[in-house]
């Protein structure tokens, strides 16, 4: 019988508030700090689900309101959920559509009970309610579905974030919490306020002792300044549940993440590995190689000569790659994928392991040091 929802805590930091942990889900487990590539449309662009396993990840996270659109929840449900669908056999969160308020907001109506979208694909129009939201997630077979909720831009006035808060992503939360199943899977809040702390703490209090399986806190990296950033991270971890995991939605930068786990994060998911790296951009601990800049077009290096990925091990130079980008073949989007998601499993590994040694200041400290250093 698969496993329901848990989550364990292995070590923390006696300096910071970074923790290592791990979650199980109905389709197995993934170790925390934890790194989720994203796969919109059920499928990391360029990579096989075989392959997304190699790079190290562990779970992966899809899109509701994408996959609603196409090929449709019902589709998704009717052949057995998205692991057979995309042959994907570990833990899958979904996004509950929430983002996409934000993201195109060109196209949705926004009213207090839910959004309507006038969809990027034919025009027709989508409505999602928290009631639709869940009821897409339970048919995608989410391990971990998420709360629908409302991500406002970050320059949202107080007035604008403070209606909402209380009279959006709150009530909704709240609906959504109503329609959980308790069958296993697990259903995360998500903690919104922009960048103002006040609303912040208030939207927190008001759902941190609810039956939530985790917390997420959203409507961050939408164009804020560092500081705020740090600011907001640190407040919300300090009210949130220390047994529950805590789930940064939408950052994937290097030092944003190292920062974030400091300050008590335990997940992450992004695109910017993934998309950038078919722009051409491949990620190492030195900083990252941009290879459309022509003083690689004679270079032989790999990438990165300690990665262990398909790309490097294979010994695909960054001349071929830079070549592959600008010709605009597809194996190039390929090759840099799988090396930039298998740089991220490696830095949450470090990560993880620094953790588990005691000395996780110690690695920050050398890993922001060199980040970025002009060495590649």
């Amino acid at each position: 019988m698969a496993e329901p929802f848990s989550f364990s805590l292995m070590d923390a930091c006696s300096s910071t508030r970074a923790r290592r942990g791990q979650f199980t889900t109905p389709h197995g487990t993934a170790d925390t700090p934890a790194f989720m590539p994203v796969g919109t449309a059920a499928t990391v662009k360029g990579l096989s689900p075989a392959q997304v396993k190699e790079t190290g990840s562990e779970v992966l996270l899809a899109n509701t309101y994408h996959l609603a659109l196409r090929p449709g929840d019902d589709v998704v449900r009717d052949l057995g959920g998205l692991h057979p669908f995309m042959q994907w056999d570990g833990p899958i969160l979904t996004d509950s559509g929430g983002y996409q308020v934000f993201s195109l907001c060109e196209l949705t109506d926004v009213d207090d009970d839910g959004v309507t979208f006038r969809n990027h694909i034919d025009g027709k129009y989508l409505r999602l309610t928290p009631e639709r939201a869940m009821e897409i997630q339970m048919n995608l077979g989410s391990d971990i579905i998420m709360v629908f909720d409302e991500c406002l831009p970050h320059d949202a006035t107080a007035d604008a974030v403070r209606r909402s808060v209380h009279e959006r992503t709150l009530p909704w939360g709240e609906r959504c919490l109503e329609l959980h199943p308790r069958d296993g899977r697990a259903l995360f809040g998500i903690s919104q306020g922009g960048l103002h702390p006040d609303l912040r703490a208030e939207h927190l209090e008001a759902i941190r002792d609810s039956a939530f399986d985790g917390f997420a806190i959203g409507g961050l990296s939408v164009g804020e300044t560092t500081t705020a950033f740090r600011e907001i991270v640190a407040l919300s971890t300090a009210l949130m549940p220390g047994d529950k995991p805590r789930y940064l939605m939408g950052v994937g930068s290097v030092p944003e993440i190292v920062d974030a786990v400091a300050l008590g994060i335990d997940m992450f998911d992004c695109v910017l590995p993934s998309r950038n790296a078919r722009n051409g951009e491949g990620l190492s601990f030195a900083g990252t190689v941009r290879l459309k800049n022509s003083r690689y077009t004679r270079d032989d290096r790999v990438i990165d000569e300690t990665c262990p990925c398909a790309t490097c091990k294979g010994g695909f130079t960054r001349a071929y790659l830079r070549h592959l980008v600008m010709a605009k073949e597809l194996l190039g989007a390929s090759l840099m994928t799988l090396h930039n998601l298998t740089f991220m499993q490696r830095l949450m590994g470090g990560l993880r392991e620094a953790l588990a040694e005691a000395r996780f200041p110690e690695w920050r400290e050398a890993t922001l040091a060199t980040w970025g250093d002009g060495r590649v």
